[in-house]
């Protein structure tokens, strides 16, 4: 088994979906009123450690994680879907940095 203790990654989180812009028009109703629906959440990314693992393998051979955007609104006040959550599993002791700053943004013990 190889062992890697330090790996450089990508990661993006989710952006949020579009609103909607929408005015209810009916029949007996002379001024309708708006009914657009809000975008939904965008995913967040979850850095986890775990005791079951010893190594940075999976994230030598996956650098980039990117969570897909929330759904967009839609007329008649329906909202968009909200993406789910990425969960990044790391062995415990890892030390998460910003490569540009070189700032520690977790030390998960």
């Amino acid at each position: 088994m190889q062992f890697v203790d330090q790996v450089k990654i990508f990661i993006k989180a989710g952006d949020g979906g579009r609103g909607c812009i929408s005015f209810r028009r009916e029949k007996y109703v002379p001024r309708g009123g708006p009914d657009g629906g809000d975008g939904g959440k965008g995913g967040d990314v979850i850095i986890r450690a775990s005791v079951q693992l010893n190594t940075l393998l999976d994230q030598r051979y996956q650098q980039q994680y990117i969570v897909k955007r929330g759904g967009d609104g839609r007329g008649k006040n329906q909202y968009g879907g909200n993406s789910p959550d990425l969960i990044i599993n790391v062995p415990a002791g890892t030390i998460v940095k910003d490569i540009q700053t070189k700032e520690v943004i977790a030390d998960l013990t």
